[in-house]
Parts: structure tokens; C-alpha cells; sequence
């Protein structure tokens, strides 16, 4: 994973861009965020096709037959667009390393998970097959090893690929010669029996290092593709009998995605279905993604629009005439609902799953999000004035309305459950505590955390007015008119789990991962063992015994034993009188002196931190 260059596209269609996953023969791929809050990896086609009119009629029927293609061990099409510039397809972003990379960087496969790599890319081809597609370039680098299984990429986009080069490249093969199949290096007819072969390859290469097939140089390869027997001396018996058959220079021979299944029998499931090497690499990927949503992200445009037809000029001057009347209507219609109205939501500026997610609200001010009057049963609320969290304000109303508002916070007490209610199209959950009515939903891709509206008044229906008032809070939410006026040296909007350096954490406690624990709270556990990093807001007591961090930073130690520490310091004071700060709390800790690896975290911390 790149950072963009100052010259890169921000947006592509309606996915902004905030890095580049890679390069290859087909076209660039970069990491986006789709409108709903999803991740993507958008895959923007070369030029050399682009300006192909067959290819852009044979692309988009393609994405049409993708888009057939579900399953859990495939990447699901989200959205393309062949008529754009450079045609683009989004696919749902797999955090994880290709086949090929993870057998490079950590050897070959065991066999057990050799076998579960052989079971979903079977059901894969299932689907895929399915779908009436031939995937044609079914290699280990279009397999993603994901913490909970495999996925497989690019399926129904060869296809079109390889007509274009057909066109384009006289004599030119598409496809990686090593994992080929005969009819394929042979140019003879390519059938769904083609993925087959391909995927015996791919099982002696996760089993080996290598592939069956391994030349001095491309042509040499496809020969022996062609013409000779596979290497296999080196795999191990009980994969042998699954890749063999499927090697067969006849198509007709191999077996069916189906019958390897059949044959396979059931693969007991996994939490961690690859080496711990693999999965080492896959919480990697997942801190880089979280660095990289950490940073400021381009704010969303809508696409643009094509331009218009051009109408004769009798015609023309008919639409401007309507346009302006309209606009003196629109005008007088304004005018009117500014006098008579209450004060309207905000107008929207991003899709509601944007809103959710944890980056834009940690920039949310909540004192503003239903600060005013929005709609008749809510009336006009007022703010508390000195709210206790960035991240809680408590409105009032002169008819005895009180509103607890909660952004990105845990259920800590008392059940969820579901209600037959909407908001922004989203349905409306129901937290189970004593006393009042408690409204909440999802944050997006984070759902153990909630946007919640507490009503713990006996004003009207409880339940009715707390969903109109979270209906309020999410349509202000889309709005940038709730976005807090920091300076760029504040830590609000900061990840806490990108601060400290996931290599000084490790020293601290292996095989842990960062799990989001509140909207400014990340946690790390193994076992009774537990690291704590927090960003907050309020009055700062320096209470505890002072420590010089440098650079005229005085943090204070609280919690200080063999197992137990505690370091927090002020990043900046406030001018009303609350201040920033930072906490780092390691606690449970059994490898002694706990103060010193604390310690450590937080030079580690304090580096990334913005210069006040």
C-alpha cells in the first residue's frame, strides 16, 4: 500500500481515493471508500484499452455478468462505470495478502491449510461457473488469504482482457504462462475445465513454492505446459491426489469444481485458517488501513454530470424563459419557508454510511448536532454548556425534553433489540435499560459501536420522540455544519490506534491486535493483560507523580506497580480551560516494570502527535 501521488485523482466516480494497492497489466488498483462506508479496491483500466471501442462493449458486458457472482469466497463487483475516461470497476476491498506474497514471505503452506485453500477455491469456481463466467487467469496473486478464509479476484474481467489483446497483440497470450492450461497456452478452446487446471497449479505452488511448470524463460514454460508432465516430486501425498487429476493435459479428465468438493469432504472451519506467519501479515495490513482512514480524507463531490445535448437556439431560449420563472418561484418558495419554517436539518453533504463512520465523527462537535430547533415535537434545545466527554452532549427543551446524544460509544449495560422503525433508510435499534427510551444505530464497519439518543423523559411517546430525535441527529450528521473548529494541532480527530507504533507494541505484547474501543479509545488484550491508549477532552488534573517527556511536555504516573502504569499528559489547553491530553494504561501486565514499557509506547505516541 502506496500513499497517492500530489497528482493522483482524488475521487473516481463516487469512491474517493486514499491510496494505491498496485499496478498491473490491465490497469491500476487503489484503495477507495465507497458512499455506503465500505472499503474498495477500484481497479481503473489502461489507456491502450480504454480508447478500444470493442473493448469498452465487451467490458461492460462483462461487469454486467460479475455482477452475478456472490459467495463467500469471492470479492463481490460493487459498481463500475465503462463509459467513463478510463473504465473502472470497484470490487469489496479483502484485507490480506495474496497467495503468492504470503508463500514468498513465509514459505509454503502445510498441508491442512492446503486443503482448505483447495475447498474455497473450489466453491469459489462454483459460484464463479455458475455465473457463466471462466475466470482464465486464476493465479496465486488473484487469491486473497483473509482472516477468515480465501477470496478470489478479478473473475469475469479476463475475458475481456483477453479479446482486446486478441485485437490488439497479434499472437499475444494473456494469462500467467505457469498457471495456464494447455488449451490455453495452445490457443485451443477454453472451457470452465481451464480454472480446474489452474487451480491444480496453484495447490503444488502453496505446497511447494513453486509452480508444476517452472521454465527458464516464458515460452519454455508454456511448452512444458503443453507438452510434459508436471513436477510434482516435492508435494505431499494428501494434496498429490487432489492436484494431479486435476493437471490432466485433457480437459474431459479433470475433475469439476463440484467433485473436488465432494471429494474433499467437509474442512473443519477455523478462526485462524492460515499459519500464524499469514495471519501476522493480515493484522499488518489491517494497522496500515487504519493509519491510512486515520489521515485527513478528501471530502466527497458527486459525480459529474454529462453535459447536455445542444438544442436550437428557438429552443433555448424557451428553457431559459422556464429556467427563470422557475428560479423566481423557487425564490418566493425560500422566502416564505425561511419566515414560516422551523430551522431545516442542514443540507446533506455526504451518504449516511460516510456519516457513521468513526473518522468523520471523531471531527463531530456533538453540542451543535441538535443545538436549535429542527422539528415540532423536539421544539428548541439547548446545549449543556460544559459537556464532560467531546463525545456526549445533553440537550433540554422549556417543555422538560432531555436528550443524552452519544456518538461512537459501546452498549455497556442491558440488551439490543430491533424496531420496525427507519431512519435516513436505516433501521433503528432499541437498547434495553431501565426507565425512558434509548434510540440507536450502527457505527458503519465498527458495529459494536453506536450513535445513540437517550430520552430518559416521560414527554409524550418516549420511544416515538427519541427516533425523531436520532432522525434529526443523523440528518445533521451529513451535514458539515456540525464539524468542530479545531486547530490543526488538536488530537480529537486523531485514531488512537494508529498513535503508537505497532512495532514498539509488539515488544510490549506479541500477537495482540488494535480493537476499537470507543470513538477515541483503542484497546490491545492477550490474555489478563491490557494496553490502553486514549485521547480525551475535559479539565486536566495533574495529579500522580511528574514525568519530563521532553520537548517541554510534563506528563503525570498514576497506577505505578510491577504490572500496572498509567501516563497521562496535556497535549494543548483549551481557552476554556479544558485541555487535550493523552493516556497510555498498561495494566496486567507480567512482564515487570511496567512504567518502562509504558514509557516507550508514549515516545512512541508523542512522535506522531501533531506540533502544537
Amino acid at each position: 500500500m502506496k500513499p497517492l501521488n500530489p497528482g493522483d485523482p482524488r475521487q473516481v466516480g463516487p469512491h474517493r481515493i486514499i491510496a494505491e494497492l498496485g499496478e498491473g497489466g490491465m490497469g491500476r488498483v487503489v484503495l477507495g471508500l465507497a458512499p455506503d462506508g465500505r472499503l474498495v479496491a477500484v481497479k481503473q483500466i489502461h489507456a491502450e484499452f480504454a480508447h478500444d471501442p470493442g473493448f469498452r462493449e465487451r467490458f461492460r458486458r462483462e461487469v454486467t455478468a460479475s455482477r452475478l457472482v456472490s459467495g463467500a469466497y469471492t470479492a463481490a463487483v460493487m459498481d463500475a462505470d465503462p463509459e467513463a475516461e478510463s473504465p473502472w470497476l470497484a470490487s469489496v476491498f479483502v484485507t490480506g495478502p495474496d497467495l503468492r506474497a504470503a508463500v514468498d514471505a513465509t514459505g509454503p503452506l502445510p498441508a491442512e491449510a492446503v486443503r482448505r485453500l483447495a475447498s474455497g477455491l473450489a466453491s469459489a469456481l462454483t459460484d464463479i461457473h455458475r455465473a457463466g463466467l471462466i475466470h482464465r487467469d486464476l493465479k496465486p496473486s488473484n487469491v486473497i488469504l483473509a482472516g477468515d478464509g480465501l477470496r478470489v479476484i478479478d473473475f469475469g474481467i479476463a475475458r475481456a482482457v483477453e479479446e482486446a489483446q486478441e485485437l490488439t497483440h497479434t499472437g499475444a497470450i494473456i494469462g500467467s504462462p505457469a498457471f495456464m492450461s494447455p488449451e490455453q497456452a495452445g490457443g485451443g478452446r477454453v472451457t470452465t475445465a481451464t480454472d480446474m487446471f489452474s487451480l491444480g497449479s496453484i495447490l503444488v505452488m502453496a505446497s511447494t513454492g513453486r509452480g508444476p511448470f517452472s521454465g527458464a524463460s516464458a515460452p519454455q514454460t508454456l511448452y512444458d505446459v503443453v507438452h510434459t508432465d508436471p513436477d510434482l516430486s516435492a508435494v505431499p501425498p494428501e494434496i498429490r491426489r487432489l492436484a494431479e487429476p486435476c493437471l490432466a493435459k485433457d480437459p474431459a479428465r479433470r475433475p469439476t469444481p463440484e467433485q473436488l468438493l465432494d471429494f474433499l469432504g467437509p474442512v473443519p472451519s477455523e478462526t485462524a485458517p492460515w499459519p500464524d506467519a499469514v495471519h501476522a501479515r493480515i493484522r499488518q495490513q489491517e494497522a496500515e488501513v487504519r493509519s491510512v482512514l486515520s489521515l485527513p480524507i478528501p471530502a466527497w463531490r458527486p459525480p459529474a454530470k454529462p453535459l447536455p445535448e445542444k438544442k436550437s437556439r428557438a429552443g433555448l431560449r424557451i428553457v431559459t424563459a422556464l429556467v427563470a420563472v422557475a428560479a423566481l418561484i423557487g425564490t418566493l418558495v425560500v422566502v416564505i419557508q425561511a419566515i414560516t419554517s422551523p430551522r431545516d436539518p442542514g443540507t446533506a453533504a455526504m451518504p449516511v454510511a460516510e456519516a457513521l463512520t468513526l473518522d468523520r465523527l471523531r471531527r463531530v462537535d456533538a453540542c451543535t448536532v441538535l443545538d436549535g430547533r429542527y422539528t415540532e415535537d423536539l421544539g428548541t434545545l439547548e446545549p449543556d454548556s460544559n459537556p464532560i466527554s467531546p463525545d456526549r452532549c445533553t440537550f433540554e427543551n422549556s417543555s422538560g425534553l432531555r436528550f443524552d446524544l452519544r456518538l461512537g460509544e459501546p452498549v455497556v449495560n442491558g440488551g439490543i433489540g430491533t424496531t420496525n422503525r427507519t431512519a435516513e433508510g436505516l433501521p433503528l435499534l432499541r437498547a434495553s435499560f431501565s426507565g425512558g427510551c434509548h434510540s440507536l444505530i450502527p457505527v458503519t464497519g465498527t458495529p459494536a459501536l453506536y450513535v445513540m439518543l437517550y430520552n430518559d423523559t416521560s414527554v409524550g411517546d418516549e420511544c416515538a420522540v427519541a427516533d425523531s430525535a436520532l432522525t434529526v441527529v443523523l440528518a445533521r450528521l451529513r451535514t458539515h455544519e456540525v464539524d468542530r473548529q479545531d486547530e490543526p494541532a488538536g488530537v480529537l480527530p486523531l485514531d488512537p490506534c494508529a498513535l503508537p507504533d505497532a512495532a514498539v507494541v509488539t515488544k510490549t505484547m506479541t500477537d495482540v491486535r488494535a480493537v476499537t474501543a470507543g470513538l477515541r479509545n483503542c484497546r490491545w488484550s492477550k490474555d489478563d493483560e491490557r494496553l490502553e491508549v486514549k485521547v480525551q477532552r475535559s479539565l486536566y488534573v495533574d495529579d500522580g507523580a511528574p514525568v519530563d517527556l521532553g520537548n517541554g511536555v510534563v506528563g503525570h504516573v498514576t497506577d505505578d506497580s510491577e504490572s500496572s502504569c498509567r501516563l497521562s499528559w496535556p497535549h494543548r489547553t483549551l481557552p476554556d480551560g479544558d485541555a487535550e491530553y493523552v493516556s497510555v494504561w498498561l495494566h496486567g501486565y507480567s512482564g515487570g516494570r511496567a512504567c518502562e514499557r509504558v514509557r516507550a509506547i508514549t515516545d512512541s505516541v508523542l512522535n506522531r502527535l501533531p506540533k502544537r
